[in-house]
């Protein structure tokens, strides 16, 4: 098991009356890739400057190997930062960007500059570019400079606030499977900084996802997507049918619930903390991945039954709007599992045990939920 590397302890920062961050606690373990995925203003890149120094907190503490930082200025702290501009030097070509952080320290030799630059060239698959000039490169090339300037100062944790979002889909897609292959190899603790949970869920070991200052689920990126521990998180994550419904009673593992005039069975130990409260409670959340549903012109067990309203091709995807009683229900189906529907027949709605959570109504917000 990796060691703990960096301790966040119940920080707590306000800009003026806002408070931004409230009580953040995390543990980040050496050579781990974590993500602070949210909603913007959701107060991750604060964390992420935080780290770095360049804000102060409020109250709470900052550990690096069990000792604080939080007193400490910027370039004292053995923390590199990449940011979504990447900041390079438009005036020093690629060599010369990537060397100025040894050069200004004097952490090195020019000998041993020589010989760094060239292993962080390999390392960023960017030899023979070196008297390239930074407006010569692409949007790739740069971000691949920007993180070899950073990893040459052999930084214990390098910080990357949303690097990525200057790109165009196509290669920030590609890119996302070179940073993960490139943190390996790095052997560097990344804490990475997105609103975009495709990124997350592509890179990273644990995800840390954020809500109005605070921490609302940690975990791995299947944790996070097929058990999420509340509502927002639910929301969030995954292409949801999110519907109240009422909660019948409690049988066995599963509890009935009603949407419209349909009842169905669904099994709700993954989400709600007090099982057996199931059947106490009036209503509750269905939340439902639209790509764990089938629709079927029989009728098949634990289904629920409705009118298709809309079908939309988008490529291998074809996405199915399903009337059940006045509330619309998205299913995503792939072209070799699609039935042939066609708008105003009726139909069954099923889902996957493992894509439906049941989960209570709450106001996420100053909640927190880890592991």
């Amino acid at each position: 098991m990796n060691e703990q590397l960096l301790s966040i302890i119940n920080i707590n920062k306000y800009f003026g009356k806002s408070h931004i961050l409230k009580d953040v606690t995390l543990d980040i373990k050496d050579g781990e890739f974590i993500t602070l995925l949210g909603p913007s203003g959701c107060g991750k890149t604060t964390i992420l400057r935080c780290i770095a120094g360049l804000e102060s907190i409020d109250s709470g503490d900052i550990l690096l190997y069990g000792e604080s930082i939080k007193d400490l200025a910027p370039n004292k702290r053995n923390v590199n930062t990449v940011f979504q501009n990447y900041a390079l030097f438009p005036h020093l070509n690629v060599y010369d960007n990537i060397a100025y952080g040894p050069r200004i320290k004097k952490s090195m030799g020019e000998g041993e500059i020589k010989k760094s630059v060239a292993e962080m060239l390999e390392l960023v698959q960017m030899q023979g570019y070196e008297k390239r000039m930074t407006h010569q490169l692409s949007g790739g090339q740069r971000q691949r400079i920007a993180i070899a300037r950073a990893l040459i100062n052999k930084p214990d944790i390098l910080l990357l606030d949303e690097p990525l979002g200057a790109l165009d889909l196509k290669l920030r897609k590609y890119m996302q499977t070179e940073l993960a292959h490139l943190q390996k190899q790095a052997e560097t603790t990344f804490i990475y900084v997105t609103h975009d949970q495709e990124e997350a869920l592509n890179m990273s070991d644990r995800i840390v996802v954020m809500n109005e200052g605070v921490v609302q689920q940690v975990g791995t990126p299947g944790d996070i997507y097929n058990n999420s521990k509340n509502l927002f998180v639910a929301g969030f994550i995954g292409d949801r049918n999110i519907k109240e419904v009422k909660v019948l009673q409690k049988k066995g593992d599963f509890c009935s619930v009603k949407l419209g005039n349909s009842v169905i069975y669904i099994k709700p130990d993954r989400s709600l903390v007090d099982h057996d409260k199931c059947s106490e409670m009036e209503t509750a959340v269905l939340a439902v991945h639209m790509d764990k549903m089938k629709i079927s012109h029989e009728e098949v067990p634990n289904s629920l039954y409705g009118q298709i309203t809309f079908v939309h091709y988008a490529g291998s995807q074809i996405k199915t709007e399903v009337d059940v009683d006045g509330e619309l229900l998205t299913v995503i189906e792939y072209q070799n599992d699609y039935g042939s529907y066609s708008i105003g027949d009726k139909v069954y709605v099923s889902c996957e045990e493992t894509g439906a959570l049941l989960l209570p109504k709450e106001d996420t917000t100053g909640r927190g939920q880890d592991e």
